[in-house]
């Protein structure tokens, strides 16, 4: 099984130091969607994994952020983009939980659900704790500049091997452009 996981925030919609707080407010990055949908067309299996500090924050209760992962999946839907699942940490940073990222509580259960090692699966962000809890589990760190991304690179100190691009977009041109495809013959 080919699997990527990306962050939401900064990464498929754009992203608000004030929170995402509502269906009107998720506003998708030009051309992420249709990234997403070329992610599917190259047989990947498109998990998202984001930090909801909102809810327990208490800006925003379960029912709206179902609300506003339903547009996502309409607006994707209507790209012919599928997002297979979503995995959301509610907490805040002070009740250090394991699956608030950086922390890789969050993707070691994308693992176990799918029953897949993570070694060597690319994790999209626009954050270092992004990168940080996809590269403690052995997945391949990417960093988009959109959202919080060249903030975030200015500062420095991404793990090992990190790739950096442009958006999401980029990224998965470059992505699908070096996968082997299931139809190259060697000869």
């Amino acid at each position: 099984m080919k699997l990527i996981i990306l962050d939401r925030d900064g990464v498929i919609n754009q992203d608000s130091d004030d929170f995402i707080k509502s269906p009107d407010e998720w506003k998708p990055i030009p051309g992420s969607l249709q990234a997403i949908a070329r992610l599917n067309q190259a047989g990947y299996c498109v998990v998202v994994a984001t930090n909801q500090s909102g809810i327990g924050r208490k800006l925003f209760d379960m029912a709206t952020l179902n609300a506003i992962h339903q547009k996502m999946h309409t607006a994707a839907q209507q790209l012919g983009a599928t997002i297979d699942a979503i995995f959301f940490c509610p907490h805040m940073a002070d009740e250090n939980c394991d699956c608030r990222k950086p922390k890789p509580g969050m993707l070691q259960e994308i693992a176990r659900r799918y029953d897949i090692n993570l070694k060597g699966v690319h994790c999209v962000g626009d954050s270092l704790r992004d990168l940080q809890a996809g590269f403690v589990v052995g997945c391949i760190p990417h960093l988009v500049l959109t959202g919080k991304g060249t903030k975030t690179q200015e500062k420095g100190g991404l793990p090992p091997g990190t790739q950096v691009y442009p958006n999401l977009a980029a990224m998965v041109d470059k992505l699908v452009e070096n996968s082997p495809s299931e139809f190259n013959i060697a000869i």
